[in-house]
């Protein structure tokens, strides 16, 4: 290394993280999941690399690759295309034989599994490789027979184990019975600075108004979710319907090519309510921060429990009133009555009196529950918060694994 070179490094800011690793050998981690399309653990996964590049470790990620992917590796982190997804049983053999020399050629020390049939070649794939194991419960996964539990339970092998609530905490104990002390719960956070109140600009929100055809004069009710039965649209189509009031425009964004038939039920659905000059489904939104500043409610209304939820958080972090089912992680994340509202899950006149009690509030309430939810959301479920945590999860495991191979 030259004089110039030192004088550099020297002057270049230390990364906040990268006390958590002082006194080791750079820490290389690779995760494992199914695909780098938009979504919550896929959030989280490039995050968490990029992070750990920041705090001077090596970052890999193995996925079938996705939108996400350049986002990594600008950031300095690898991505390595492989279908990891299959759940074909001899797919899931050959990849773990080969996420193994993965393993062995970069000198892993962890391997990081995000999702269940990934996470069956990572743990074989460690134990080739002598690579500690460990996981992310990213949604408390459902079975109906004690085949499925066992399949599931992969994700509870982990030598830590990770829960993003602590509603996906009491799961993992109540059905795999964990010890305790493999298990911390490390919330998703989102980046506060992205969402930060008046940061988005006026020609961005007008833009995107524009290219949902919205009105200038209603306030926008924003339902961010992906086309699936799961996330409520349904729910919400039928409170609009109850409410019967033409005081509100309504956008459902969300990826809408997964599932076509059902997009095609929800706008006969939308027409048969008598809804169609009110409501739009306007597919993927590239820019987010400026649909929740466009909008004057944002709605969660799943009818089944969402692990953490990232959409009031988002909605929470840049000001707006959220109503969301009262389930899962949404009642840790949601302040009922403070910063948002709770209804009970699937009950669309519930959903449609909470509209009305939003609709009802006056300008200085709103700015209050708008200061107060940012300012829950900045204490909370910041992205440098949860990943300086999984960093300390990191540097712990591979003190503690290095110990073991010595």
């Amino acid at each position: 290394m030259n004089q110039d070179t030192r004088l550099k490094d020297a002057a270049r800011p230390r990364d906040a993280n990268a006390a958590i690793f002082d006194g080791m050998q750079p820490v290389t981690v690779m995760q494992v999941l199914p695909s780098l399309v938009a979504g919550g653990a896929e959030r989280g996964a490039v995050d968490v690399a990029v992070a750990l590049v920041k705090a001077g470790g090596k970052a890999i990620v193995v996925s079938s690759g996705g939108g996400m992917t350049a986002e990594l590796e600008r950031a300095g982190a690898t991505h390595i295309t492989m279908n990891v997804a299959s759940k074909n049983p001899f797919v899931m053999r050959a990849n773990g034989r080969r996420l193994a020399r993965l393993a062995t050629k970069h000198r892993v020390d962890i391997i990081h599994a995000r999702s269940r049939a990934p996470a069956w070649s990572a743990i074989r794939a460690a134990e080739l490789s002598g690579a500690a194991f460990m996981t992310t419960f990213h949604a408390a996964y459902k079975f109906k027979s004690e085949a499925k539990r066992r399949y599931n339970a992969v994700m509870a092998r982990g030598e830590r184990v990770i829960a993003i609530s602590e509603f996906i905490a009491g799961h993992i104990r109540e059905t795999y019975g964990i010890d305790e002390e493999k298990l911390t719960v490390i919330p998703r956070g989102v980046d506060v600075d992205r969402l930060k109140r008046g940061t988005v600009s006026s020609e961005r929100t007008i833009k995107l108004m524009r290219e949902w055809r919205a009105p200038e004069d209603l306030p926008l009710l924003l339902m961010p979710a992906r086309l699936t039965r799961i996330k409520g649209h349904e729910v919400l189509i039928e409170a609009l319907a109850i409410r019967d009031k033409r005081d509100l425009f309504c956008v459902i964004v969300g990826a809408t090519d997964a599932d076509a038939e059902y997009r095609r039920s929800l706008e006969k659905l939308i027409e048969a309510k008598g809804l169609g000059d009110r409501v739009r489904i306007a597919g993927t939104c590239s820019d987010m921060a400026a649909a929740y500043n466009a909008a004057a409610l944002v709605v969660a209304p799943s009818i089944v429990p969402e692990g953490f939820g990232r959409v009031p958080v988002e909605a929470q972090a840049i000001g707006k009133p959220v109503i969301a089912s009262a389930l899962g992680g949404f009642k840790e994340t949601i302040e009922d009555g403070v910063t948002g509202l709770l209804f009970p899950p699937g009950d669309a006149a519930m959903l449609a009196q909470a509209i009305d009690s939003v609709m009802a509030l006056s300008w200085e309430d709103r700015e209050r529950l708008a200061e107060h939810a940012a300012a829950v959301v900045r204490t909370r479920f910041t992205k440098d918060e949860m990943c300086r945590a999984t960093m300390q999860v990191y540097a712990d495991l591979a003190r503690a694994h290095r110990v073991q191979a010595r």
